[in-house]
């Protein structure tokens, strides 16, 4: 029987006074409010989808801050991925925050042999061709693909002709997602907004 019971209003709360103060010493004196309205119910939340996604692994709150400019310590969202592995894995993404919810699916970050198959197949004529179809395809489906965790390519990459990465939005990996705005979530309309874009999905791979 689930357990999930719905997004409280206090994981909303908490998300915009933590925009306003993203301190450690905010954190500190909220860390029970952290677990008992986003961690406590994100998991109930996981638990109901991995039936569908397999294990689910929630994300950490805190910020890598090594190579940003942002040192602002913790993330204003929670979510969880499917895939264990930061780089080289392609798995499911969920990002839920007090402006909505994010859903996707694909790589946020290529390993080195990945990305070199990845360059070559989209300046591949054949490939590269079937690459754009399918981010049109995609893209009627109001499903994006994006260039994942790293930013976007500004000149080509070395070794590489580059006119068709550089067409397909400079991405240097590839994600598919949908963003939506809501109010706060009752289980069935967190489940679906989580759901229905993976359905309807086509299925690839960066491997």
């Amino acid at each position: 029987m689930s357990t999930f019971q719905g997004l409280p209003p206090g994981l909303f709360e908490f998300f915009t006074e933590l925009q306003a103060d993203n301190s450690k010493a905010f954190w500190q004196a909220n860390k029970d409010r952290h677990e008992h309205d986003v961690r406590t119910p994100m998991r109930s939340l996981l638990a109901e989808l991995s039936d569908e996604f397999g294990p689910l692994r929630l994300f950490r709150p805190n910020r890598d801050m090594r190579f940003s400019t942002d040192k602002s310590p913790y993330k204003l969202w929670t979510g969880a991925t499917s895939e264990a592995q930061a780089v080289g894995g392609i798995g499911y993404y969920l990002e839920i925050s007090a402006k909505g919810v994010v859903t996707g699916y694909g790589a946020m970050l290529l390993a080195p042999d990945q990305l070199r198959r990845y360059r070559a197949a989209i300046d591949d004529e054949r490939s590269g061709a079937e690459f754009e179809e399918l981010i049109d395809v995609l893209a009627a489906r109001s499903l994006p693909v994006s260039h994942g965790a790293e930013d976007p390519l500004k000149t080509a990459p070395r070794g590489c002709i580059g006119h068709r990465e550089l067409q397909v939005r400079g991405q240097p990996a590839s994600s598919a997602s949908r963003s939506a705005v809501w109010a706060t979530g009752q289980p069935s309309s967190v489940q679906s907004r989580t759901r229905r874009p993976s359905r309807k999905s086509p299925s690839s791979s960066a491997s």
